[in-house]
């Protein structure tokens, strides 16, 4: 694998963008994100500038965005963990009832899927996850796309269960009409 994997730093904003762009051009990407590739090129610097700051570690976030950096510098993959509190507003509208984690934005570069790095990536994030104290989170979940089987195979065999609940997805431009299906991991 030959990576490090680590959390982005606010300077690297532009790097943020790059390999967001990167994601959004993938042929998955109309059932991965629910963000579209236009969108995300026209947003401004500064919108760019605060996700890498809100996605640092001890930046005042509740969010790290972990990276899979390649020896020469380049950005293979990654993910971002988002703490939700008990009691928010969360993923299209629903309420959290207790505090938890939520995996998005999960990219790998096509060249350098089945090298392990996702896997790397997710258990960066859960070893965040686990470490936090306040609020402490006894599971972490994510949504994946049923029109999705690849991503869906992925995360079962990284140790993600399905809980039985999907969303709907309708009524924007840059989503594929469908379900969202959640699948979530325990503390262990």
């Amino acid at each position: 694998m030959n990576h490090v994997i680590r959390a982005v730093r606010p300077d690297e904003w532009a790097k943020v963008k790059d390999i967001r762009l990167a994601s959004l051009q993938d042929p998955a990407a109309p059932v991965a994100f629910l963000e579209t590739y236009e969108g995300a090129l026209a947003q401004p610097d500064s919108f760019w500038q605060a996700r890498a700051s809100g996605s640092a570690p001890g930046h005042g976030g509740r969010s790290v965005q972990f990276i899979a950096e390649a020896p020469d510098g380049a950005w293979s993959g990654t993910v971002t963990l988002l703490v939700e509190e008990a009691g928010a507003t969360v993923f299209l509208g629903a309420t959290s009832e207790r505090a938890q984690g939520h995996l998005v934005g999960v990219f790998v570069r096509p060249e350098r899927r089945g090298t392990g790095l996702l896997g790397a990536l997710i258990d960066a994030a859960l070893d965040w996850a686990w470490s936090l104290e306040e609020p402490w989170l006894a599971r972490v979940r994510l949504h994946v796309h049923e029109g999705n089987p690849r991503a869906q195979a992925a995360y079962r065999k990284l140790g993600f269960v399905a809980t039985g609940i999907s969303l709907p997805l309708e009524g924007s431009p840059s989503v594929t009409p469908g379900r969202e299906l959640e699948l979530a991991i325990d503390c262990p």
